[in-house]
């Protein structure tokens, strides 16, 4: 039986292997960039490819951790992960540097999927968002460290000094779970591997509206943070002239945004419930994305005080975002107690699945200008109002 302390310190874990597998990495970027005569679009595949292989391996976690249990998928997937950040730590060329991030990236999808499934297995779907809600501000935690320590890394030691921090942290998880996680999953499936199985179950899930609909919320919240975080250290630094240090004061700040927005969800949760939770989100979202247009389209994101026209609207983007992904990544494998394993790999691969051309797309797009950026962000913002305004008032709650 596990302790709800330990199970929101893993979730916390779980999840926050996200932002300490990029944002830690964001500052080095340049640095990276210089010390392999890399392209941008080389140095975006660093970013895309693994966001792939994140997103089409929870595609085999999850079958998997309804068949054998969320804890063997852990402790293979962590292991797996600590070594691909040794390997990313000691590339000697791109070409390595890019599979070794391609293979954190698939062991990564481990971690992410079984934090969902777990929630699922353990509380109901109101509950489980408040719950979700705890571990993401345990991310956004993470979050506020992690860019500030690349960037220290970074600017005293070098960018392979900022790698190797991904192998502690990997290691660090494998021996929580190995030492203090006990298994959730109350009933295995034995067919969960069955193609017929899995097409049945995945035809299922993608056809139920209130996945669709959280899914959706979930994948549209991640492509602009993504779109912010794939360009933002060139932006910042090269652009505008941002000194590393000071770009990780930023994100650090972004990230602390983020924790008073997961705190937010959870008043927002006991007093509204869902629906209102994220209307009242998407409005905050969709004055983030105009607010970027506007801001951007005057000039303003390219002169000296550039960094604030770009940090003010992050920063509401940053506070709905700790509403919209506590609530629609439990509210996506809440109708599927018996396959929140197979429902959470699929929601994750969605996600990925529009981050990785994301990330080609501004390989390409970047013209020197914080406007390819801004503009992304506000795209997506749009359809994150238009979601929270209409599909989750309609399906949210069934």
């Amino acid at each position: 039986m596990n302790p709800p302390a330990v199970i929101v310190l893993l979730l916390a874990l779980l999840l926050g292997i996200q932002p300490v597998t990029t944002d830690v990495y964001l500052p080095a970027l340049p640095s990276i960039q210089d010390s392999f005569a890399a392209s941008m679009a080389q140095i975006q595949l660093t970013f895309s490819g693994l966001l792939l292989a994140f997103g089409v391996s929870q595609m085999v976690w999850g079958p998997l951790s309804d068949r054998i249990g969320r804890r063997p998928v852990l402790l293979w997937g962590m292991a797996l992960y600590t070594l691909a950040s040794v390997g990313a730590m000691l590339a000697p060329a791109m070409g390595w540097l890019i599979a070794w991030r391609v293979l954190q990236g698939a062991a990564m999808g481990a971690a992410v999927m079984c934090a969902r499934a777990i929630v699922r297995d353990v509380y109901r779907p109101l509950e489980g968002a408040r719950v979700m809600s705890k571990g993401l501000s345990g991310l956004g935690i993470i979050a506020v460290l992690a860019a500030p320590l690349g960037s220290l890394m970074t600017e005293l030691v070098g960018w392979r000094a900022a790698m190797a921090v991904p192998a502690l942290f990997g290691a660090g998880t494998l021996a929580l779970v190995a030492l203090r996680f006990d298994e959730t999953l109350a009933v295995r499936n034995p067919a969960a591997l069955n193609p017929g199985t899995l097409l049945r179950s995945w035809g299922l899930i993608a056809r139920h509206p209130t996945f669709n609909t959280y899914s959706l919320l979930s994948t549209a919240s991640y492509a602009a943070l993504f779109t912010f975080l794939a360009s933002s250290s060139f932006v910042l630094l090269r652009i505008l002239g941002v000194s590393k240090t000071g770009y990780g004061a930023i994100m650090a700040v972004l990230s602390a945004l983020y924790i008073v927005g997961t705190i937010i969800c959870r008043r927002l949760l006991a007093r509204w419930g869902v629906r209102r939770a994220v209307a009242l989100a998407g409005g905050i979202t969709f004055t983030a994305g105009l607010l970027h247009c506007a801001l951007t389209f005057f000039g303003w994101g390219e002169s000296w005080y550039g960094a604030w026209a770009l940090v003010i609207p992050q920063g509401l983007f940053m506070l709905a975002h700790g509403v919209h992904q506590p609530c629609a990544q439990s509210g996506a494998v809440g109708p599927f107690p018996s396959m929140a394993g197979a429902a959470s790999a699929l929601n994750g691969f969605f996600m990925m699945a529009v981050a990785f051309p994301i990330g080609l797309w501004i390989g390409q797009a970047m013209d020197g200008t914080p406007r390819p950026m801004a503009y992304g962000i506000a795209f997506w913002c749009g359809v994150i109002a238009l979601t929270a305004w209409t599909w989750v008032q309609k399906y949210g709650e069934r």
